[in-house]
């Protein structure tokens, strides 16, 4: 039966086990649970909800209190989603080398999201995180030694897995490391309810902190004192930060695992895109590098074993990253001949012969008049006839916001202007005044600086400055300012050639 749940929060967990059936060897089974089935796209949602609801029962974490944590993203994610739905304001800190996709969604979810140096790696943003929780009194969520993270996991990841299997042998389990929380909770419920299960743990290949056997520095409270001297910069965001934190200590000295296993991260590319390629699955990095090292163990494996595998999150969230770097946005050879392989709509086509023109329509006097009254409007200098959903409309909010200009937008396609007198006759009156039949219309001060175009020129040659200088208008500079990066994607010069 479906369920209906009366929060986000009852929606995490439970995610799906799937058998790999293109990429497993004929002679085993290779199985993957489904991570980014939680809300959030990623298991960190169980971390999150472990670790908040842990210090809400402890009293660590008081009503309305700041949250504040360091992640590469994920453990973001699902705090960002845990704080939104109790109500807790929520601050990340995050090396600036992570996937932009990770800021954005943090910050669309309702965080704040403070970056540190690439060059101080994992542990600059976890000093960063303790400093302003020290500074600031709000709740520091500790998740690389917060015993919470490994606790939610042995109530709930351990035992669906054990529930999947139930009547069958499970010969391993493959995991990275990262937290450690996932490999520190299950880990321990396997090796005390299904003994025979082997835990493989994969790390980088060229970054690899478990198999050197060096011990990391760490501080009294279990946190890192310094960077581990095996690190070394890799591809899988998410695991193995530039520490071992002290809950992946923990399952080592306590023997829960049996295998540590390096993978390149070559191979944990070529493994995600053929995951999608072959299984319809859409997983990120790390989740190909832990599938690497699953089906590797399968090809080793006896006739008949069964290998569990956890991917962490979705592909979505690696889009800027080396995972997307050879799909292209623009049509290949293949795809430029299937367009061309019918009439419509193909960029090398004929132009259709245009229409003849129609008689320009009268220009109703009121709403000559009502452009006049909003254009020349002392008060709001910046105005700026649009819709409410044209991408270029979209593009000259966003340069007028960066610039800090307050730009008054009168959006023709609105709701609430089709139910005036003027809805339909503004646009023919619009052309009768500017020559150009085109939107947006940007009316600086009374002056018509034109449309998105002409605003991103006159960023560029500076005149912009000039412009809202005469209209008083106070703005930031526009020097350091792209005013391109806000065009739409599409906007490409080599669109038409594919």
């Amino acid at each position: 039966m479906i369920r209906i749940h009366d929060s986000i929060l009852s929606t995490i967990g439970r995610t799906p086990v799937v058998e790999l059936k293109t990429l497993s060897p004929s002679h085993a089974r290779v199985f993957a649970k489904l991570e980014s089935f939680n809300p959030g796209g990623s298991i960190k949602d169980r971390l999150a909800l472990g670790v908040i609801e842990a210090a809400e029962r402890s009293g660590a974490l008081k009503p309305g209190q700041t949250v504040v944590e360091a992640t590469s993203g994920n453990t973001g994610i699902g705090l960002a989603v845990v704080c939104a739905a109790k109500g807790y304001p929520l601050v990340i800190t995050m090396a600036e080398s992570f996937s932009v996709e990770r800021r954005k969604l943090m910050r669309f979810l309702g965080a704040k999201v403070v970056l540190t140096p690439a060059s101080e790696k994992g542990t600059g943003m976890v000093a960063k995180a303790r400093e302003l929780a020290e500074t600031h009194g709000w709740f520091l969520a500790r998740q690389f030694e917060n015993e919470a993270n490994a606790d939610i996991h042995s109530a709930t990841t351990a035992r669906e897995i054990l529930d999947a299997f139930e009547g069958q042998r499970l010969h391993a389990f493959v995991t990275g490391f990262g937290t450690g929380g996932t490999l520190k909770g299950v880990a321990r419920v396997l090796r005390a309810e299904r003994p025979g299960t082997r835990i493989l743990v994969a790390e980088p290949d060229n970054s690899p902190l478990l198999a050197s056997g060096i011990a990391q520095p760490r501080a009294a409270d279990g946190s890192p004192a310094a960077s581990h001297p095996a690190f070394r910069p890799h591809l899988m965001q998410g695991w193995s930060p530039d520490f071992i934190s002290k809950l992946v200590a923990d399952a080592a000295e306590a023997g829960l695992i049996d295998e540590t296993v390096p993978v390149s991260g070559r191979d944990a590319l070529a493994v995600a895109r053929r995951l999608a390629e072959e299984e319809d699955i859409l997983a990120g990095t790390s989740s190909g590098a832990t599938l690497a090292v699953a089906l590797e163990a399968a090809r080793r494996a006896p006739a008949g074993s069964n290998i569990l595998c956890l991917l962490p999150d979705t592909g979505e969230r690696y889009l800027s990253t080396p995972l997307f770097a050879d799909v292209a946005e623009d049509m290949d050879e293949d795809e430029l001949a299937l367009s061309e392989s019918t009439p419509s709509a193909r960029f090398a086509a004929a132009p259709a012969p245009a229409p003849a023109p129609a008689a320009e329509p009268e220009v109703d006097p009121q709403a000559a008049t009502f452009i006049a009254e909003m254009s020349g409007d002392p008060g709001r200098p910046v105005v700026m006839f649009a819709l409410e959903w044209c991408e270029f409309c979209w593009a000259a909010r966003r340069i007028f916001q960066a610039l800090g200009v307050d730009c008054h937008s009168v959006d023709l396609d609105s709701v609430e202007f089709a139910r005036t007198r003027l809805a339909g006759t503004i646009r023919p009156a619009l052309k009768a005044r500017t020559g150009s039949p085109t939107i947006p219309q940007i009316f600086i001060g009374g002056t018509l600086l034109g449309g998105c175009s002409d605003l991103v020129e006159a960023c560029e040659s500076g005149r912009i400055a000039a412009l809202l200088e005469a209209a008083g208008v106070g703005y930031r500079s526009p020097q350091a300012l792209d005013p391109r990066r806000f065009l739409p994607q599409w906007v490409h010069p080599r669109r038409a050639a594919g």
